[in-house]
C-alpha cells in the first residue's frame, strides 16, 4: 500500500496561498504572494530535497499541476532533485476541467478525486506526495487519508488567504516524527497521522 504524505508552505496564521511568488494566485484579491523567499536559505532547500528523494509519484490538484507544468520541464538538469523527479515520475492530477494532462507521465484522475486516490493507495507502493493542491488536500484530509505532513511555518502573519487547515477540518490527533528550525526561522514539523484526537481534563 501506497503511502500519501503533504508537503505545504505554510504561515505562522496558517496560509498557504500563493507562497512562490506575487502572481502564483492572486483569488479573492490575494496580494501577498511570495511570502517565502525571503526565508528559503540552504537549509530548508536540503529538508525540500529529502522530501523529493523519497516520492514515487505526485497527487496534484489542477492549479498546481498548471503551474508545475508551466516551469519544471523547462528545467533540464537531470541531477536536480526536485526537477529530475517531477519530470519523470508519475503524476496524477485531479480536475473536472482539464480535458488532457500533457506533461509527461502525467495521468487525469477521474471525477471522484477521493475515491480514485483510495484506489492508489491500494494499488501501488511507495510514497505519493501532495505539494499544494489545497482544494485536493481538504478533500483527501475529510476523508482520512493522508498519512504524513510534512509542515514549513514560516515566521509570517499575513491576516487573510486560504488555509490549509480551514474551518471544518476533521479532528485528526497527530504523532510528531520530527521537528527542526531553518537560520531564517522556519520551523520543520514533520507529522504522522494517528486517529482521532483524545481529550480529558488538565490538573485531573
Amino acid at each position: 500500500m501506497a503511502k500519501v504524505t503533504l508537503t505545504a508552505f505554510m504561515t505562522l496564521d496558517g496560509v498557504v496561498q500563493a507562497p512562490g511568488g506575487p502572481d502564483e494566485d492572486r483569488d479573492g484579491g490575494f496580494g501577498h504572494g511570495g511570502w517565502v523567499a525571503p526565508h528559503f536559505d540552504e537549509e530548508l532547500g536540503r529538508f525540500v530535497d529529502e522530501t523529493f528523494g523519497t516520492v514515487t509519484g505526485f497527487l496534484l490538484g489542477r492549479r498546481t499541476y498548471e503551474i508545475f507544468a508551466a516551469y519544471w520541464p523547462q528545467v533540464t538538469d537531470a541531477d536536480d532533485p526536485v526537477a529530475g523527479r517531477l519530470n519523470t515520475l508519475p503524476k496524477y492530477v485531479a480536475s473536472r476541467t482539464l480535458e488532457s494532462a500533457g506533461w509527461h507521465n502525467s495521468t487525469l484522475l477521474g471525477g471522484d478525486a477521493v475515491k480514485e486516490v483510495a484506489a492508489l493507495k491500494e494499488r501501488l507502493d511507495g510514497e505519493l506526495q501532495i505539494h499544494g493542491s489545497g482544494n485536493l488536500a481538504h478533500g483527501l484530509m475529510a476523508h482520512g487519508l493522508i498519512d504524513e505532513y510534512r509542515l514549513m511555518v514560516f515566521p509570517v502573519l499575513l491576516g487573510s488567504g486560504k488555509r490549509l487547515f480551514a474551518d471544518g477540518t476533521v479532528p485528526t490527533a497527530l504523532e510528531a516524527v520530527e521537528s527542526r528550525t531553518t537560520g531564517t526561522g522556519v520551523a520543520i514539523h514533520v507529522y504522522r497521522a494517528a486517529g482521532r484526537p483524545e481529550y480529558g481534563l488538565v490538573g485531573a
